[in-house]
Order: structure tokens, then C-alpha cells, then sequence
């Protein structure tokens, strides 16, 4: 009887195994009702590709495009690209920012330059809503570091200790006469003003590291609170109990046979409901993009299990290093509203049939031979002055819109205000000339519709057949 029951209870234990490993390898999807992720990256090298892109999971395994996988954020400062995103959500949920590298390789610099002469600066943008986010502006970091020459990588975690954010990042900086990437941090509370760098992640000789990022685990799971991937010639754990205090080397993940030389980018998740984590890593040796391998323990480099290719999907863009978040049921219907996958258009001259809309330098004109250029793409969006009309959204630039001005058109930033809100929206009626086109209305001013004049775009009322020409267009992909 002693050898039966012991039999059966090493089979059950063995089932419960085998159970856990399915489980862990392939967390079940979340339910419809659930709220899902938002993942902010940037997609790979170009001026295009080096923006902000959002994509969405509900399971945190499988992923789709949102916007239509185009940018949903463009920088227009500093080097104009950014890469490296993180996506911070203030503790009472009433704030967000992206933060992210000042930095656009092969579009005027290099990745020599970059390194020895980079940007000391960050892009950050600001939201109450995750929709609508404020114009991106600089922060500059590392301008106070000794011969800092860049800044790469920017995280940042709400710190209980100090009742603010350690907002930490890597610069090349000569340090005891070596030079190399550390990371430094400093604090914050609005992503504006910054208590003065200090080291923070020094590995040994002249072992740079660039790429790292925390995650906080519950009690009950592993002996740290704290526990952070970096990515230093291997992809390292480390435990701490504080944030700014002394942290413990854990091992790495060479035992499942990813090392620095092969993956970079940690980006953690959670798994809803449950005590699971993902650890996304970018496969930038391959340029096969993001991969998942998941646990039940970050603490223990033992217990990351690698998944088959079949067992998640990335979507149709690459995913380049970026930041995940769990998203609130009201967070996730702001997000999917704001960026549906709207297909980008163009609008045709009626009268002028090789001429199309398009934005140069920020005026608005009807111009020829613009097939290829993104300047003439827009996305009819839900009015942003209420439904049953339309606003124009440019595909390169996003966020901007094509909005009146005293009667004259130009692509402009949505400040958020009524006012933009009204100037940009029109409703679209059947082609004054011909009705099988179409002609859009002013919302705020009924009387007049968007025409071309000297092939600018205007705001006119209309009064005879040829500004009825001039205010007819062709929706056209």
C-alpha cells in the first residue's frame, strides 16, 4: 500500500508539473471584458521608422498595429527621431509621459557620432488620457555628466521611498579614465526639472552597459522586491528591497541560451490576474525583433522558459525597444478610439485631377507628382467636434491637422482647445460640382467650404461655378 499511494502521489506531482509548464508556456488569452496592453516602440533605422508607434494585446502574447501601423507620435525637436520609448503612468493615474532617446541614425548621424557627440537630451511628451498627448520638448540629462557625450535609453520608476521617479538612462562618459556606457539617474516629478545625475550601474573594467529596466514584484514572489534585466555582454538579473539601494547579481540567461551578443531592449510584463511575467527582448542581432520568454519568478534565472515561434505574434510592424503597460478598462476604450486602424487617403482636385492636398512646411496646397510623398496622406478621423463629421489627420505628421486660420489652411498641432477642435472639423457633403465627389463644410463657419485658390488652401464662401469646382474633391486611397 506504502509503494501504491507513493506511486500515485509521484504521478500526480508530475501531472501538476506538467500542468504548470503548459500554463506558464501559454497563458491562457484574457477575456473579452478584460483590459488588454499597450506596447510604445519605435520600428527600426530612417527618419519614418524612428517615431513612436503603438501597438495593442490582449493576451500580451499576440499583438496588433494600432493606427493602422503607422507613427502616432513624430518629434520635431532636436534630431527629429527618437527610439528607446518608456511609458510611465503617474501612481494616481491622472498623468503620462513618453520619454525616449533624442537620436535618428541614417538620417544625418551616425552610429560613431552618436556615440562620441549624441544628444544630452530626451524627448518627452505629456497626457492626462493616453490619447491626446502635448508637443514633444527636451530634457536634457545628461548636459551635468563629466564628459558625457549621449543619452540612451530612458526608464523611469515611481520611487514609494522618495515620493518621486528615478528616471535613470545610459551615457558614454569617461569615468577613471575609462570610457564607456553607465547608467546614471536622477529624480523627478514632472519630467521638466531634475535633481543633478549621479551614477547608478557601473559593471566592471570596460564592460559598457546601455539597455535596463525594473520591475516591482508582489510579496510572496522571490526574496526581492525589485528585480531589473540589463542588457551588459550578457542579459543580467539583479534583486534589490529599494530602488536607490544596494543591488544583488542573480545570474543571467545565458542558460537558456540568450546572451548580450545575441538580445538587447529588456522590456518586462505581467500578465494579468495572475503571478506570470514576459521578458521581451529584441533579437537585434538577427533583426528578428521582439521575443517573449516567460516565468513565474524574475528573480530566478532558472525558471525563464523560452516559447516556440507559433506561440506569440508581434504584429505587423517590428517592434523595436520599447515599454509595456497594463492597461484600465477606460485606458484601453480612450486608446483604440483614438487610434483605429483608419486608412490613410488622399484628396483629389476636382477640377485640377493631376493635383492632390498636401502639407509643405506646413501650408496647405493642391499640388502635382505627390504619389509617393506621405505630405499628401491623411486619415479621416471622427470630427474632433463631435460626431458625424470629419478631421484631417496627417499620416507623417501625426496628431497634426489640417486646421483654418482666418480662412487660410495649415497643418497644425491639435492644441486640445475648443476652438482647434472646431477650426479643424467640416462636415462632408455630397461634390458641390458633382455629386459623386465630395465637398467639406466648415463646422464653424457653415457658410464657406475648403477650396483652392492659386492652389492654396482656402476657407471661402461659395458663389459661382468655379468655386464650386474648386470646392470638390475626390476621397482616394
Amino acid at each position: 500500500m506504502p509503494v501504491l499511494l507513493s506511486r500515485l502521489a509521484a504521478i500526480f506531482v508530475a501531472a501538476c508539473l506538467l500542468f504548470t509548464s503548459q500554463v506558464l508556456t501559454t497563458p491562457q488569452r484574457a477575456a473579452a471584458a478584460d483590459p488588454g496592453y499597450l506596447m510604445v516602440h519605435f520600428t527600426g533605422e530612417g527618419s519614418t521608422n524612428q517615431q513612436m508607434y503603438l501597438s495593442h494585446s490582449t493576451d500580451g502574447l499576440h499583438w496588433n498595429d494600432l493606427n493602422g501601423g503607422g507613427m502616432v507620435l513624430r518629434s520635431t525637436v532636436g534630431t527629429r527621431g527618437v527610439r528607446d520609448p518608456a511609458l510611465v503612468r503617474s501612481p494616481d493615474g491622472s498623468k503620462y509621459w513618453i520619454i525616449a532617446t533624442d537620436l535618428c541614425i541614417g538620417c544625418g548621424q551616425s552610429w560613431g557620432d552618436s556615440q562620441t557627440n549624441g544628444s544630452r537630451n530626451l524627448v518627452v511628451w505629456e497626457s492626462t488620457d493616453l490619447a491626446t498627448w502635448s508637443a514633444p520638448r527636451l530634457l536634457n540629462v545628461a548636459g551635468a555628466i563629466p564628459d558625457g557625450r549621449n543619452a540612451w535609453a530612458p526608464e523611469a520608476i515611481w520611487n514609494p521611498a522618495t515620493n518621486d521617479y528615478v528616471l535613470y538612462w545610459a551615457t558614454n562618459a569617461t569615468l577613471n579614465g575609462v570610457l564607456k556606457h553607465r547608467i546614471y539617474y536622477a529624480r523627478t516629478t514632472d519630467f521638466r526639472t531634475i535633481t543633478t545625475p549621479q551614477l547608478y550601474i557601473d559593471r566592471p573594467g570596460t564592460q559598457g552597459i546601455i539597455d535596463t529596466q525594473i520591475i516591482e514584484t508582489p510579496s510572496g514572489v522571490g526574496n526581492y522586491r525589485y528585480v531589473r534585466a540589463s542588457g551588459d555582454g550578457q542579459i543580467t538579473l539583479e534583486g534589490s528591497n529599494s530602488i536607490l539601494g544596494t543591488w544583488t547579481n542573480l545570474g543571467n540567461l545565458s542558460g537558456i541560451g540568450l546572451t548580450g551578443s545575441q538580445v538587447e531592449g529588456p522590456m518586462w510584463m505581467k500578465f494579468n490576474g495572475s503571478n506570470k511575467w514576459a521578458l521581451y527582448l529584441d533579437q537585434y542581432a538577427t533583426s528578428g525583433g521582439y521575443m517573449p520568454v516567460l516565468t513565474t519568478d524574475p528573480s530566478n534565472p532558472g525558471a525563464y522558459q523560452r516559447q516556440a515561434s507559433g506561440s506569440y505574434n508581434m504584429g505587423g510592424t517590428k517592434k523595436r525597444h520599447g515599454w509595456i503597460m497594463n492597461l484600465t478598462a477606460a485606458e484601453e476604450s480612450r486608446v483604440l478610439a483614438r487610434w483605429p486602424n483608419t486608412a490613410a487617403n488622399r484628396l483629389q482636385s476636382y477640377n485640377f485631377q493631376d493635383r492632390y492636398v498636401r502639407h509643405t512646411n506646413f501650408d496647405v496646397r493642391i499640388d502635382q507628382n505627390v504619389s509617393t510623398s506621405q505630405d499628401s496622406q491623411f486619415r479621416l478621423r471622427t470630427g474632433l467636434a463631435g460626431s458625424g463629421t470629419v478631421s484631417f489627420e496627417s499620416v507623417n505628421f501625426p496628431g497634426y491637422f489640417l486646421r483654418q486660420n482666418n480662412f487660410d489652411f495649415q497643418l497644425a498641432y491639435n492644441d486640445g482647445t475648443t476652438q482647434f477642435a472646431q477650426d479643424a472639423t467640416f462636415r462632408q457633403v455630397a461634390g458641390l460640382a458633382d455629386a459623386t465627389w465630395s465637398s467639406f463644410q466648415s463646422y464653424n463657419h457653415p457658410d464657406r467650404y475648403i477650396r483652392h485658390y492659386s492652389y492654396q488652401l482656402r476657407l471661402d464662401p461659395i458663389t459661382n461655378a468655379t468655386g464650386r469646382s474648386d470646392a470638390t474633391f475626390g476621397v482616394r486611397r
